[in-house]
């Protein structure tokens, strides 16, 4: 089976056998930080829920000698204190994996729609970097946060990245956003997004533009093409996927199929109407 974690382990460690190191995204976008022309792999984990999941794969790592960065967000079925300052103590990065555009939207309590029945966009944006400000230095106070990530929000019209369009995060002392910052030109993106390694066709926003094409239909594709991949990649891991518990294993399975569904059909929905 995929996306247990023995396979997740097999990676890893087929990976590094490889000669990969393992770095976090803090450490690709500290400017102090000099990077050789060695391979590596930067380590991003999105922790939508399950965070106990997280610390499992956290502590795998450590076990390895490898660091990844963890994106929380702030909602209750991710965030977890006990849980971050653990990951943490592991030597792994700890990041914000915002969403305030889309907490904005669903707050029934603030207006945000103009007199002719339209959302005014700049109060959207104003609002949500309010509501962004807020979560980091709730976040920044049992971590060392230094970069942020885009969480997807696939039922919102909106990207949570327009904030950026008007306000800047390296104001609040964040390094950088893999999304906006990273040289996409150097690097091969793997994500497990809608539990696929190629699913382009349920990715409502988590893509990139890479000259790097692969279409990988399992991580056992992967780890046979370990030879062909180029040296620098970017691997998004969503850990509640990975389990080795079969009853978990199988509602994660059963889950994820309908979210696809969904998925496809909010992708058609932005290609008719032109939402962004």
């Amino acid at each position: 089976m995929d996306f247990t974690i023995i396979t997740y382990k097999s990676l890893l460690q087929s990976l590094l056998s490889k000669g990969y190191e393992f770095i976090t995204y803090q450490d690709y976008s500290n400017p102090d930080i000099k990077l050789n022309d060695s391979p590596y792999t930067i380590l991003r984990h999105d922790v939508d829920r399950l965070p106990s999941n997280s610390l499992r794969t956290a502590k795998i790592e450590h076990s390895l000698g490898i660091r990844g960065t963890y994106y929380f967000r702030m909602v209750p079925a991710s965030y977890d204190e006990i849980i971050i300052k653990k990951i943490t103590s592991l030597g792994h990065e700890v990041g914000y994996h915002y969403e305030d555009v889309h907490f904005v939207l669903r707050n029934k309590k603030v207006k945000i729609k103009n007199d002719e029945g339209q959302i005014d966009i700049e109060r959207l944006t104003d609002l949500a970097y309010e509501s962004f400000c807020s979560n980091l230095e709730k976040l920044k106070k049992i971590a060392n946060v230094q970069t942020i990530c885009m969480h997807g929000s696939p039922l919102s019209k909106f990207d949570n990245k327009i904030i950026w369009k008007k306000y800047d995060y390296r104001e609040l002392d964040i390094l950088g956003e893999p999304y906006l910052d990273l040289d996409w030109s150097k690097f091969l993106y793997l994500t497990d997004t809608g539990r696929k390694w190629n699913g382009e066709d349920v990715s409502v926003r988590d893509k990139v533009s890479s000259k790097y094409n692969f279409n990988f239909k399992s991580t056992k594709d992967i780890i046979d093409n370990i030879e062909n991949l180029p040296p620098h990649l970017m691997i998004t891991i969503h850990p509640q996927r990975w389990d080795d518990n079969i009853i978990n294993w199988l509602k994660e399975l059963l889950a994820q199929s309908g979210k696809n569904v969904i998925k496809k059909y909010l992708l058609n929905r932005e290609t008719v109407f032109g939402f962004n």
